[in-house]
C-alpha cells in the first residue's frame, strides 16, 4: 500500500509541471491545421487546372473556327490538319480519349428568312445536315454564310476533393464569317456553298 501512496504522492506533485509544459503545443497545432492546409493546397491547384483548361476550351474553339473560315475550300485531309493544330493548344492536358475531347466544325448557312440551317458539318459530334442552328441575332445576316466550331472537354481533376471527381464539362463555340469567299466549300460534302 505504501508503494501505491508514494506514487500517487509523486503524480500529484508533477502534474503542475506537466501541466505547464508546453513543448508539444506546436506539433498537436499543425496536426489540427495540416487537413486544412492540404485541402486548401489542392483546391487551388484544383482550381488553377480548372480555369486553364476553361481558356484553352475557348482558344481551341476560336481557332478551329478562324482556320477554317481562312480557306475557300477544304477537304477532309484540311479539317485533320485543322483538328490537329487546335488539339494542339490543349497541351499539356490528355486528349487522346474522345470521352474528354469533342470538337466539332460546322457551316451554317442564314436563308432570306434569317433561319440557319447546316450545309456540312464535320468532328467528333458533327450536325446533320439542313438540320436548324441557333446562332445570335447580332449573327443572322440574310443569305450570309458562317463557320461555327464547338468544343467540350472533360476535366477530372487529379485529386478530386475540391472538386467533382466525376468531373466537369466545360465547352464553348465560336462563330466567324469566311474571309476569302462567301462559303467555304467542302468538296467531300454534296451541299457545297
Amino acid at each position: 500500500m505504501r508503494s501505491i501512496a508514494k506514487m500517487w504522492l509523486r503524480l500529484r506533485r508533477a502534474t503542475p509541471d506537466l501541466l505547464a509544459d508546453r513543448r508539444g503545443l506546436a506539433a498537436v497545432e499543425f496536426a489540427f491545421i495540416l487537413p486544412v492546409m492540404m485541402v486548401m493546397l489542392f483546391g487551388t491547384v484544383e482550381f488553377s487546372s480548372a480555369i486553364a483548361i476553361d481558356r484553352k476550351v475557348t482558344l481551341m474553339a476560336r481557332t478551329l473556327s478562324d482556320l477554317t473560315s481562312q480557306a475557300t475550300t477544304v477537304a477532309s485531309s484540311d479539317l485533320t490538319n485543322f483538328f490537329a493544330a487546335s488539339t494542339g493548344i490543349m497541351t499539356p492536358y490528355p486528349t487522346t480519349a474522345s470521352t474528354i475531347l469533342n470538337s466539332t466544325i460546322t457551316q451554317i448557312y442564314v436563308d432570306s428568312t434569317l433561319v440557319a440551317k447546316v450545309k456540312w458539318s464535320q468532328g467528333s459530334v458533327p450536325l446533320t445536315v439542313g438540320s436548324t442552328v441557333t446562332i445570335p441575332s447580332t449573327l443572322a445576316v440574310a443569305d450570309t454564310y458562317l463557320i461555327y466550331s464547338q468544343v467540350s472537354y472533360k476535366y477530372v481533376p487529379t485529386v478530386g476533393y475540391v472538386l467533382a471527381k466525376a468531373g466537369i464539362t466545360m465547352s464553348d463555340s465560336a462563330f466567324t464569317r469566311p474571309r476569302q469567299s462567301k462559303c467555304v466549300a467542302y468538296p467531300d460534302s454534296s451541299s457545297g456553298c
